[in-house]
């Protein structure tokens, strides 16, 4: 077999397009995940019967069936019941829900290991509750868990590959249309690995310079 990269650098301007809406889908679905974490821990530390149960549900629903799935049944079941959504709002929202079953687990664990000394410290100060776990539950709980979010951000980036399977526009969606048209696959995937490669790689370089600016984080 003759390699010819030539196809790629043809198509390098419909790569790049295409790398740039996989960091759009990573960075919405990121902020949604962590959005709904946050709350996800929020409620369940109010305790209250029905929102918790919802919670919970939310959780095991989300984390134990396939992503696969759950985009489907957002972009092909909801519309039967007046719900229709196009191709990039599906994968956002898909992503966004999937990350953030797994960060409630996530922040939920660093949540828990703070200490109950300084919640009742801040309930002594007279702090209302929902201020003791943003202002002081919260922050050192992410300073904790951060490195584990950043993990689970750089899978979700990866797993906007899956949401070419309801054609949103991303990286994987423009490599099969080039490989559709020039037959030419190895060319074609070895250049999206390579791509993904350098994605995962910027992305964690960013989040840990993020880490040391917001939880000053020592420089690796």
């Amino acid at each position: 077999m003759k390699l010819d990269f030539s196809v790629v650098v043809d198509a390098w301007p419909k790569l790049i397009s295409g790398t740039i809406g996989t960091i759009n889908l990573a960075i919405a679905g990121m902020c949604i995940a962590l959005v709904i974490g946050i709350l996800g821990v929020a409620i369940l530390r109010a305790q209250m019967r029905i929102p918790t149960l919802l919670v919970n549900a939310f959780i095991e629903i989300i984390r134990n069936t396939p992503f696969l799935v759950q985009i489907y049944f957002i972009f092909f079941a909801l519309p039967l019941i007046g719900i229709s959504l196009n191709p990039t709002a599906t994968a956002i929202i898909a992503l966004g829900l999937n990350g953030g079953a797994y960060a409630i687990e996530i922040i939920r664990g660093g949540v828990e290991s703070i200490s109950k000394g300084q919640t009742e410290a801040g309930l002594a100060l007279g702090l209302h509750k929902h201020e003791v776990f943003f202002y002081i539950v919260l922050k050192p709980a992410l300073r904790t868990i951060y490195p584990s979010l950043c993990s689970q951000f750089i899978l979700l980036t990866l797993t906007t590959a899956i949401c070419t399977s309801i054609s949103a526009f991303e990286l994987t969606y423009v490599g099969q249309r080039i490989e559709g048209e020039t037959f030419r696959s190895f060319e074609v995937y070895f250049t999206l690995t390579m791509i993904y490669l350098v994605i995962s790689f910027l992305t964690m370089g960013l989040l840990n310079a993020i880490g040391r600016w917001a939880f000053n984080y020592p420089q690796r």
